[in-house]
């Protein structure tokens, strides 16, 4: 079993634009968690963000939304992560990865940045890569030249679809994530 996680992380950029926009898909999951239990962002400056604190199944966890556009979000989440005393394998990342296909989303523990820069700064941040992430799938526009413009844009209809499916799924694991039980909530996830 690993440690129960205390700090859920969604990686996006604030404002209306960017909104439904793939980068955001850490957001929308954060978002989805909070209105399922009945929790509210507030803003905290000294925390660059958006935070809540809520309690699935009387398991305590704080959701972070990092306000400072997602190359800084290290910012939010090394202030949070200091103020409350947290251990990096105590913190989930939740963030869009372009080298899963929409539709599919994974848990993993540690591991590089692959060129994300909001992984890239939390790595930076924390001084370690031994963080939990959960990689939800955008796909890839082929071009390494095209990938900025990619995640700055909208799904195609039918890959929104996809990537709803799968952030639902990673949503019917949250408590086993929450609870520390990553193996099972992998296990879970993986095989959906």
């Amino acid at each position: 079993m690993s440690e129960p996680i205390k700090l859920i992380v969604g990686l996006g950029n604030p404002g209306k634009e960017y909104a439904d926009t793939r980068h955001n898909a850490g957001f929308w999951w954060v978002d989805e968690l909070a209105r399922g239990h009945h929790t509210t962002f507030k803003a905290d400056s000294k925390f660059h963000g958006l935070i809540a604190k809520t309690t699935v199944h009387g398991h305590e966890a704080y959701v972070l939304k990092p306000q400072t556009f997602m190359n800084l979000s290290g910012r939010s989440v090394g202030a949070v992560a200091h103020f409350y005393k947290l251990e990096p394998a105590q913190i989930l990342v939740v963030h869009d990865e372009i080298d899963l296909p929409p539709g599919s989303a994974k848990l993993k523990l540690g591991g590089g940045h692959g060129g994300h820069n909001g992984l890239k700064d939390i790595i930076a941040h924390l001084g370690t890569r031994d963080f939990w992430r959960l990689r939800v799938g955008v796909g890839h526009p082929g071009e390494r030249a095209e990938v900025v413009n990619y995640v700055l844009n909208a799904p195609r209809k039918e890959e929104q679809v996809l990537i709803e499916e799968s952030l639902q799924r990673a949503q019917d694991v949250a408590l086993l994530i929450i609870e520390g039980k990553l193996e099972a909530a992998m296990l879970k996830l993986h095989t959906a």
